[in-house]
Protein backbone atom coordinates (compact mmCIF):
# COMPACT_ATOMS: atom_id res chain seq x y z
CA UNK A 1 0.00 0.00 0.00
CA UNK A 2 1.35 3.43 -0.90
CA UNK A 3 1.53 6.33 1.53
CA UNK A 4 -1.03 8.20 -0.60
CA UNK A 5 -3.59 5.41 -0.22
CA UNK A 6 -3.53 5.20 3.58
CA UNK A 7 -5.29 8.52 4.39
CA UNK A 8 -8.06 7.75 1.85
CA UNK A 9 -9.25 4.57 3.58
CA UNK A 10 -8.63 6.05 7.04
CA UNK A 11 -10.84 9.00 6.20
CA UNK A 12 -13.59 6.63 5.04
CA UNK A 13 -13.21 4.16 7.91
CA UNK A 14 -15.55 5.85 10.42
CA UNK A 15 -18.30 6.26 7.83
CA UNK A 16 -17.96 2.66 6.67
CA UNK A 17 -18.15 1.38 10.25
CA UNK A 18 -21.22 3.52 11.00
CA UNK A 19 -23.08 2.22 7.94
CA UNK A 20 -21.94 -1.33 8.76
CA UNK A 21 -23.27 -1.09 12.33
CA UNK A 22 -26.57 0.39 11.09
CA UNK A 23 -26.94 -2.26 8.39
CA UNK A 24 -27.19 0.41 5.66
CA UNK A 25 -26.09 -1.79 2.75
CA UNK A 26 -26.72 0.73 -0.09
CA UNK A 27 -24.55 3.32 1.69
CA UNK A 28 -21.88 0.69 2.35
CA UNK A 29 -21.81 -0.27 -1.33
CA UNK A 30 -21.27 3.39 -2.27
CA UNK A 31 -18.52 3.75 0.38
CA UNK A 32 -16.61 0.67 -0.85
CA UNK A 33 -16.90 1.29 -4.60
CA UNK A 34 -14.15 3.96 -5.00
CA UNK A 35 -11.47 2.00 -3.16
CA UNK A 36 -8.88 -0.34 -4.64
CA UNK A 37 -8.17 -3.82 -3.27
CA UNK A 38 -4.95 -2.57 -1.64
CA UNK A 39 -6.93 0.09 0.23
CA UNK A 40 -9.61 -2.35 1.38
CA UNK A 41 -7.32 -5.06 2.80
CA UNK A 42 -6.50 -3.09 6.03
CA UNK A 43 -10.25 -2.55 6.54
CA UNK A 44 -10.93 -6.30 6.28
CA UNK A 45 -8.17 -6.91 8.83
CA UNK A 46 -9.85 -4.64 11.41
CA UNK A 47 -13.43 -5.99 11.41
CA UNK A 48 -14.88 -9.19 12.87
CA UNK A 49 -15.87 -12.35 10.99
CA UNK A 50 -19.52 -11.41 10.36
CA UNK A 51 -18.69 -7.88 9.24
CA UNK A 52 -15.96 -9.19 6.94
CA UNK A 53 -18.42 -11.49 5.15
CA UNK A 54 -20.95 -8.65 4.74
CA UNK A 55 -18.34 -6.31 3.25
CA UNK A 56 -17.06 -9.02 0.92
CA UNK A 57 -20.50 -9.73 -0.53
CA UNK A 58 -21.00 -6.04 -1.35
CA UNK A 59 -17.93 -5.92 -3.61
CA UNK A 60 -18.07 -6.51 -7.33
CA UNK A 61 -16.95 -9.96 -8.48
CA UNK A 62 -13.63 -8.67 -9.83
CA UNK A 63 -12.88 -6.48 -6.80
CA UNK A 64 -13.86 -9.31 -4.41
CA UNK A 65 -11.35 -11.63 -6.08
CA UNK A 66 -8.62 -8.98 -5.90
CA UNK A 67 -9.27 -8.42 -2.19
CA UNK A 68 -9.38 -12.16 -1.46
CA UNK A 69 -6.03 -12.74 -3.18
CA UNK A 70 -4.45 -9.88 -1.19
CA UNK A 71 -5.67 -11.07 2.23
CA UNK A 72 -3.39 -13.14 4.50
CA UNK A 73 -4.20 -16.90 4.37
CA UNK A 74 -5.63 -16.83 7.91
CA UNK A 75 -8.15 -14.15 6.97
CA UNK A 76 -8.95 -16.00 3.75
CA UNK A 77 -9.76 -19.05 5.85
CA UNK A 78 -11.95 -17.02 8.21
CA UNK A 79 -13.77 -15.45 5.30
CA UNK A 80 -14.59 -18.80 3.73
CA UNK A 81 -16.49 -19.76 6.90
CA UNK A 82 -18.99 -16.98 6.22
CA UNK A 83 -19.55 -17.68 2.53
CA UNK A 84 -21.74 -20.15 0.67
CA UNK A 85 -20.20 -23.34 -0.73
CA UNK A 86 -20.49 -22.13 -4.34
CA UNK A 87 -18.66 -18.89 -3.49
CA UNK A 88 -15.92 -20.83 -1.71
CA UNK A 89 -15.38 -23.12 -4.70
CA UNK A 90 -15.23 -20.19 -7.12
CA UNK A 91 -12.72 -18.22 -5.06
CA UNK A 92 -10.51 -21.27 -4.50
CA UNK A 93 -10.52 -22.22 -8.19
CA UNK A 94 -9.48 -18.70 -9.26
CA UNK A 95 -6.40 -18.65 -6.99
CA UNK A 96 -2.97 -19.47 -8.41
CA UNK A 97 -1.75 -23.00 -7.46
CA UNK A 98 0.87 -21.75 -4.98
CA UNK A 99 -1.66 -19.39 -3.35
CA UNK A 100 -4.02 -22.35 -2.88
CA UNK A 101 -1.33 -24.05 -0.80
CA UNK A 102 -1.08 -21.06 1.56
CA UNK A 103 -4.84 -21.24 2.07
CA UNK A 104 -4.97 -25.05 2.45
CA UNK A 105 -2.41 -24.79 5.28
CA UNK A 106 -4.92 -22.68 7.25
CA UNK A 107 -8.34 -24.28 6.66
CA UNK A 108 -9.60 -27.43 8.46
CA UNK A 109 -8.73 -30.68 6.69
CA UNK A 110 -12.39 -31.49 5.94
CA UNK A 111 -12.90 -28.17 4.17
CA UNK A 112 -9.56 -28.55 2.37
CA UNK A 113 -10.67 -31.90 0.95
CA UNK A 114 -14.00 -30.44 -0.21
CA UNK A 115 -12.26 -27.50 -1.86
CA UNK A 116 -9.84 -29.79 -3.71
CA UNK A 117 -12.70 -31.95 -4.97
CA UNK A 118 -14.43 -28.87 -6.38
CA UNK A 119 -11.47 -27.93 -8.59
CA UNK A 120 -11.32 -28.71 -12.31
CA UNK A 121 -9.18 -31.78 -12.98
CA UNK A 122 -6.11 -29.94 -14.29
CA UNK A 123 -6.11 -27.48 -11.38
CA UNK A 124 -6.62 -30.34 -8.92
CA UNK A 125 -3.63 -32.24 -10.34
CA UNK A 126 -1.43 -29.13 -10.16
CA UNK A 127 -2.41 -28.44 -6.57
CA UNK A 128 -2.02 -32.10 -5.55
CA UNK A 129 1.50 -32.12 -7.02
CA UNK A 130 2.50 -29.19 -4.82
CA UNK A 131 0.91 -30.84 -1.78
CA UNK A 132 3.23 -33.79 -2.32
CA UNK A 133 6.25 -31.78 -1.20
CA UNK A 134 7.21 -31.67 2.51
CA UNK A 135 5.67 -29.07 4.80
CA UNK A 136 7.91 -26.01 4.92
CA UNK A 137 9.68 -26.82 1.65
CA UNK A 138 9.89 -24.39 -1.26
CA UNK A 139 8.12 -26.99 -3.40
CA UNK A 140 4.87 -26.00 -1.67
CA UNK A 141 5.46 -22.30 -2.43
CA UNK A 142 6.55 -22.43 -6.09
CA UNK A 143 4.25 -21.89 -9.05
CA UNK A 144 3.96 -24.53 -11.78
CA UNK A 145 2.63 -21.86 -14.17
CA UNK A 146 5.65 -20.48 -16.03
CA UNK A 147 7.09 -20.11 -19.52
CA UNK A 148 10.26 -21.99 -20.51
CA UNK A 149 12.31 -22.23 -23.68
CA UNK A 150 15.01 -24.37 -25.29
CA UNK A 151 18.61 -23.47 -26.10
CA UNK A 152 18.02 -24.52 -29.71
CA UNK A 153 15.13 -22.07 -30.23
CA UNK A 154 15.38 -18.52 -31.49
CA UNK A 155 14.30 -15.30 -29.79
CA UNK A 156 11.28 -15.06 -32.09
CA UNK A 157 10.12 -18.58 -31.26
CA UNK A 158 10.53 -17.91 -27.54
CA UNK A 159 8.51 -14.68 -27.71
CA UNK A 160 5.75 -16.66 -29.44
CA UNK A 161 5.78 -19.02 -26.44
CA UNK A 162 5.48 -16.07 -24.09
CA UNK A 163 2.53 -14.64 -26.01
CA UNK A 164 0.81 -18.04 -26.07
CA UNK A 165 0.99 -18.37 -22.26
CA UNK A 166 0.70 -14.71 -21.25
CA UNK A 167 -2.74 -15.25 -19.67
CA UNK A 168 -2.02 -18.39 -17.63
CA UNK A 169 1.65 -17.95 -16.61
CA UNK A 170 2.26 -16.36 -13.20
CA UNK A 171 5.61 -14.95 -14.33
CA UNK A 172 7.07 -14.26 -17.79
CA UNK A 173 9.93 -11.91 -16.87
CA UNK A 174 12.40 -14.70 -16.07
CA UNK A 175 12.46 -17.58 -18.56
CA UNK A 176 14.40 -20.78 -17.75
CA UNK A 177 16.22 -22.49 -20.62
CA UNK A 178 15.85 -26.30 -20.67
CA UNK A 179 17.44 -29.16 -22.56
CA UNK A 180 15.57 -32.12 -24.01
CA UNK A 181 15.26 -33.77 -20.56
CA UNK A 182 13.95 -30.55 -18.89
CA UNK A 183 17.24 -29.93 -17.08
CA UNK A 184 17.86 -26.22 -16.47
CA UNK A 185 20.87 -25.17 -18.55
CA UNK A 186 20.48 -21.40 -18.30
CA UNK A 187 18.20 -18.42 -17.88
CA UNK A 188 17.11 -15.50 -20.05
CA UNK A 189 15.05 -12.43 -19.18
CA UNK A 190 12.17 -10.97 -21.14
CA UNK A 191 14.12 -7.70 -21.34
CA UNK A 192 16.98 -9.48 -23.10
CA UNK A 193 14.56 -11.10 -25.53
CA UNK A 194 12.93 -7.80 -26.43
CA UNK A 195 16.34 -6.19 -27.01
CA UNK A 196 17.57 -9.00 -29.29
CA UNK A 197 16.81 -9.80 -32.93
CA UNK A 198 14.14 -12.39 -33.71
CA UNK A 199 16.66 -14.69 -35.43
CA UNK A 200 19.16 -14.67 -32.55
CA UNK A 201 19.66 -18.04 -30.83
CA UNK A 202 18.68 -18.43 -27.19
CA UNK A 203 21.91 -20.35 -26.61
CA UNK A 204 23.87 -17.16 -27.37
CA UNK A 205 21.79 -15.04 -24.97
CA UNK A 206 21.32 -17.32 -21.98
CA UNK A 207 23.43 -17.04 -18.85
CA UNK A 208 24.01 -19.47 -15.93
CA UNK A 209 20.96 -19.98 -13.74
CA UNK A 210 20.70 -19.98 -9.96
CA UNK A 211 18.37 -22.77 -8.82
CA UNK A 212 16.99 -24.28 -5.61
CA UNK A 213 15.93 -27.83 -4.81
CA UNK A 214 12.20 -28.30 -4.32
CA UNK A 215 12.88 -30.04 -0.99
CA UNK A 216 14.90 -27.13 0.43
CA UNK A 217 13.26 -25.01 3.12
CA UNK A 218 11.16 -22.17 1.76
CA UNK A 219 13.07 -19.67 3.93
CA UNK A 220 16.44 -20.72 2.47
CA UNK A 221 15.20 -20.45 -1.12
CA UNK A 222 13.40 -17.17 -0.48
CA UNK A 223 16.51 -15.69 1.11
CA UNK A 224 18.56 -16.70 -1.93
CA UNK A 225 16.01 -15.18 -4.31
CA UNK A 226 16.02 -11.89 -2.37
CA UNK A 227 19.80 -11.75 -1.87
CA UNK A 228 20.45 -12.30 -5.58
CA UNK A 229 17.77 -9.71 -6.52
CA UNK A 230 16.01 -12.22 -8.79
CA UNK A 231 12.50 -11.73 -10.11
CA UNK A 232 12.04 -15.51 -10.04
CA UNK A 233 14.13 -18.49 -8.94
CA UNK A 234 13.88 -21.80 -10.86
CA UNK A 235 13.01 -24.74 -8.58
CA UNK A 236 14.37 -28.14 -9.61
CA UNK A 237 14.19 -31.75 -8.50
CA UNK A 238 17.15 -33.91 -7.46
CA UNK A 239 18.08 -34.44 -11.14
CA UNK A 240 18.11 -30.67 -11.89
CA UNK A 241 14.86 -30.88 -13.87
CA UNK A 242 12.60 -27.83 -13.65
CA UNK A 243 9.45 -28.31 -11.58
CA UNK A 244 8.41 -24.71 -10.83
CA UNK A 245 9.39 -21.09 -10.16
CA UNK A 246 9.56 -19.13 -6.92
CA UNK A 247 8.54 -15.56 -7.72
CA UNK A 248 9.92 -12.57 -5.81
CA UNK A 249 6.51 -11.66 -4.34
CA UNK A 250 6.20 -15.14 -2.84
CA UNK A 251 9.80 -14.95 -1.59
CA UNK A 252 9.04 -11.68 0.21
CA UNK A 253 5.86 -13.18 1.63
CA UNK A 254 7.83 -16.14 3.03
CA UNK A 255 10.46 -13.88 4.59
CA UNK A 256 7.82 -11.64 6.19
CA UNK A 257 6.17 -14.74 7.68
CA UNK A 258 9.51 -15.97 9.07
CA UNK A 259 10.44 -12.56 10.48
CA UNK A 260 7.06 -12.30 12.23
CA UNK A 261 7.56 -15.72 13.83
CA UNK A 262 11.08 -14.87 15.00
CA UNK A 263 10.02 -11.50 16.43
CA UNK A 264 7.16 -13.10 18.38
CA UNK A 265 9.28 -15.93 19.79
CA UNK A 266 12.11 -13.63 20.76
CA UNK A 267 9.52 -11.70 22.78
CA UNK A 268 8.30 -14.85 24.52
CA UNK A 269 5.06 -15.55 22.63
CA UNK A 270 3.78 -17.52 19.68
CA UNK A 271 3.12 -15.76 16.33
CA UNK A 272 -0.50 -14.66 15.86
CA UNK A 273 -0.63 -15.54 12.12
CA UNK A 274 -3.28 -12.86 11.59
CA UNK A 275 -3.65 -9.06 12.06
CA UNK A 276 -3.78 -7.98 15.72
CA UNK A 277 -7.24 -6.36 15.66
CA UNK A 278 -8.85 -9.41 14.02
CA UNK A 279 -7.29 -11.84 16.51
CA UNK A 280 -9.69 -13.07 19.25
CA UNK A 281 -8.65 -12.28 22.82
CA UNK A 282 -8.56 -15.99 23.69
CA UNK A 283 -5.99 -16.48 20.91
CA UNK A 284 -3.87 -13.65 22.33
CA UNK A 285 -3.99 -15.30 25.74
CA UNK A 286 -3.16 -18.72 24.32
CA UNK A 287 -0.17 -17.33 22.36
CA UNK A 288 1.38 -15.90 25.54
CA UNK A 289 0.37 -18.00 28.52
CA UNK A 290 2.50 -21.08 27.79
CA UNK A 291 5.68 -19.04 27.50
CA UNK A 292 4.86 -17.08 30.64
CA UNK A 293 4.38 -20.32 32.58
CA UNK A 294 7.69 -21.73 31.29
CA UNK A 295 9.55 -18.54 32.14
CA UNK A 296 7.89 -18.34 35.56
CA UNK A 297 9.11 -21.84 36.35
CA UNK A 298 12.59 -20.89 35.11
CA UNK A 299 12.57 -17.79 37.31
CA UNK A 300 12.38 -20.03 40.38
CA UNK A 301 16.10 -20.66 39.78
CA UNK A 302 16.74 -17.03 40.67
CA UNK A 303 14.68 -17.39 43.83
CA UNK A 304 16.61 -20.51 44.83
CA UNK A 305 19.96 -18.74 44.32
CA UNK A 306 18.82 -15.84 46.51
CA UNK A 307 17.73 -18.33 49.17
CA UNK A 308 21.15 -20.03 49.11
CA UNK A 309 22.88 -16.70 49.74
CA UNK A 310 20.34 -15.38 52.22
CA UNK A 311 22.94 -15.37 55.02
CA UNK A 312 25.35 -13.36 52.86
CA UNK A 313 22.69 -10.74 52.15
CA UNK A 314 21.89 -10.49 55.87
CA UNK A 315 25.55 -9.70 56.62
CA UNK A 316 25.86 -7.03 53.90
CA UNK A 317 22.33 -5.82 53.10
CA UNK A 318 23.59 -3.32 50.51
CA UNK A 319 24.28 -6.25 48.17
CA UNK A 320 20.54 -6.73 47.70
CA UNK A 321 20.21 -3.21 46.27
CA UNK A 322 22.34 -4.08 43.23
CA UNK A 323 20.60 -7.36 42.32
CA UNK A 324 18.12 -5.75 39.82
CA UNK A 325 20.95 -3.80 38.17
CA UNK A 326 23.19 -6.83 37.71
CA UNK A 327 20.61 -9.31 36.44
CA UNK A 328 19.07 -6.65 34.19
CA UNK A 329 22.44 -5.79 32.65
CA UNK A 330 23.27 -9.46 32.13
CA UNK A 331 19.93 -10.21 30.54
CA UNK A 332 20.17 -7.22 28.21
CA UNK A 333 23.72 -8.12 27.15
CA UNK A 334 22.70 -11.70 26.39
CA UNK A 335 19.63 -10.58 24.47
CA UNK A 336 21.68 -8.20 22.34
CA UNK A 337 24.12 -10.97 21.41
CA UNK A 338 21.33 -13.47 20.71
CA UNK A 339 19.42 -11.04 18.50
CA UNK A 340 22.55 -10.18 16.52
CA UNK A 341 23.54 -13.82 15.94
CA UNK A 342 19.97 -14.94 15.18
CA UNK A 343 19.76 -12.26 12.51
CA UNK A 344 23.15 -13.28 11.12
CA UNK A 345 21.93 -16.90 10.95
CA UNK A 346 18.83 -15.87 9.04
CA UNK A 347 20.92 -13.91 6.53
CA UNK A 348 23.43 -16.75 6.12
CA UNK A 349 26.31 -14.69 7.55
CA UNK A 350 27.14 -17.41 10.09
CA UNK A 351 26.52 -21.14 10.36
CA UNK A 352 26.59 -23.60 13.29
CA UNK A 353 30.16 -24.60 12.38
CA UNK A 354 31.23 -21.00 13.08
CA UNK A 355 30.43 -21.40 16.78
CA UNK A 356 34.05 -21.06 17.95
CA UNK A 357 34.55 -17.88 15.92
CA UNK A 358 31.33 -16.47 17.37
CA UNK A 359 32.40 -17.53 20.88
CA UNK A 360 35.73 -15.69 20.47
CA UNK A 361 34.08 -12.53 19.12
CA UNK A 362 31.34 -12.43 21.75
CA UNK A 363 33.74 -13.11 24.62
CA UNK A 364 35.86 -10.12 23.55
CA UNK A 365 32.76 -7.98 22.99
CA UNK A 366 31.30 -8.96 26.37
CA UNK A 367 34.60 -8.33 28.15
CA UNK A 368 34.94 -4.84 26.66
CA UNK A 369 31.34 -4.00 27.55
CA UNK A 370 31.97 -5.38 31.04
CA UNK A 371 35.08 -3.22 31.44
CA UNK A 372 33.20 -0.07 30.48
CA UNK A 373 30.16 -0.79 32.65
CA UNK A 374 32.29 -2.23 35.45
CA UNK A 375 34.42 0.90 35.62
CA UNK A 376 31.27 3.01 35.84
CA UNK A 377 29.76 0.70 38.48
CA UNK A 378 32.99 0.72 40.52
CA UNK A 379 33.09 4.51 40.52
CA UNK A 380 29.44 5.04 41.49
CA UNK A 381 29.16 2.21 44.07
CA UNK A 382 32.59 3.03 45.53
CA UNK A 383 31.65 6.68 45.96
CA UNK A 384 28.21 5.99 47.46
CA UNK A 385 29.12 3.04 49.70
CA UNK A 386 32.72 1.84 49.92
CA UNK A 387 35.59 0.81 47.67
CA UNK A 388 35.15 -2.95 48.44
CA UNK A 389 31.47 -2.73 47.43
CA UNK A 390 32.52 -0.83 44.30
CA UNK A 391 35.04 -3.56 43.50
CA UNK A 392 32.35 -6.26 43.86
CA UNK A 393 29.98 -4.43 41.51
CA UNK A 394 32.70 -3.67 38.97
CA UNK A 395 34.07 -7.21 38.86
CA UNK A 396 30.57 -8.71 38.71
CA UNK A 397 29.59 -6.52 35.76
CA UNK A 398 32.78 -7.58 33.95
CA UNK A 399 32.07 -11.27 34.55
CA UNK A 400 28.32 -11.12 33.90
CA UNK A 401 28.65 -9.21 30.63
CA UNK A 402 31.26 -11.65 29.35
CA UNK A 403 29.25 -14.75 30.27
CA UNK A 404 25.98 -13.28 28.96
CA UNK A 405 27.47 -12.31 25.60
CA UNK A 406 29.01 -15.77 25.12
CA UNK A 407 25.78 -17.57 26.08
CA UNK A 408 23.62 -15.25 24.02
CA UNK A 409 25.85 -15.59 20.96
CA UNK A 410 26.25 -19.37 21.08
CA UNK A 411 22.69 -20.38 22.02
CA UNK A 412 21.13 -19.64 18.58
CA UNK A 413 23.92 -21.60 16.85
CA UNK A 414 23.37 -24.60 19.14
CA UNK A 415 19.64 -24.39 18.48
CA UNK A 416 20.18 -24.41 14.71
CA UNK A 417 22.60 -27.35 15.05
CA UNK A 418 19.89 -29.48 16.71
CA UNK A 419 17.29 -28.26 14.17
CA UNK A 420 15.32 -26.05 16.57
CA UNK A 421 14.16 -22.52 15.75
CA UNK A 422 16.92 -20.22 17.14
CA UNK A 423 14.30 -17.67 18.18
CA UNK A 424 12.87 -20.17 20.67
CA UNK A 425 16.17 -20.17 22.58
CA UNK A 426 16.65 -16.43 22.37
CA UNK A 427 15.72 -13.62 24.69
CA UNK A 428 13.34 -15.18 27.27
CA UNK A 429 15.40 -18.31 28.02
CA UNK A 430 18.71 -16.47 27.89
CA UNK A 431 17.44 -13.88 30.38
CA UNK A 432 16.35 -16.60 32.79
CA UNK A 433 19.66 -18.47 32.47
CA UNK A 434 21.80 -15.36 32.85
CA UNK A 435 19.79 -14.18 35.87
CA UNK A 436 20.60 -17.34 37.80
CA UNK A 437 24.25 -17.62 36.77
CA UNK A 438 24.78 -13.88 37.27
CA UNK A 439 23.64 -14.12 40.89
CA UNK A 440 25.97 -17.05 41.51
CA UNK A 441 28.88 -15.04 40.14
CA UNK A 442 27.81 -11.94 42.11
CA UNK A 443 27.70 -13.63 45.49
CA UNK A 444 30.85 -15.64 44.79
CA UNK A 445 32.76 -12.43 44.06
CA UNK A 446 31.19 -10.69 47.07
CA UNK A 447 32.21 -13.57 49.36
CA UNK A 448 35.79 -13.46 48.05
CA UNK A 449 36.24 -9.68 48.14
CA UNK A 450 34.38 -8.99 51.38
CA UNK A 451 35.61 -12.13 53.15
CA UNK A 452 32.08 -13.36 53.97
Amino acid sequence: MTTQQIPIIEASYDGIMQHLSAGDLPALTRDLAPHTAAELVPLFARVDLRQRAVLFRLLSKQRAMEVFEALPPTLQSDLLDGLQHAEVSRLFAELDPDDRLWLLDEVPSVLATQMLRGLPEQDRLQTAALLGYPQGSVGRRMTPEYVSTRASLTVGQTLERVQAHIDDAETVYTIPVLDATRVVVGIVSLRELLAARAEDAIEALMRPAHTALATETDEFAARRCADLSLLALPIVDSEERLVGMLTIDDAIRILEHVESEDAARQGGSEPLRRPYLSTPVRTLVRSRVVWLLVLAVGATLTVQVLEIFEATIEQVTVLALFVPLLIGTGGNTGNQAATTVTRALALGDVRPRDIFRVLARESRTGALLGLLLGALGFGIAGALYSLPIGAVIGLTLLAVCTVAAVVGGCMPLLARAVRVDPAVFSNPFISTFVDATGLLVYFAIASAVLGL
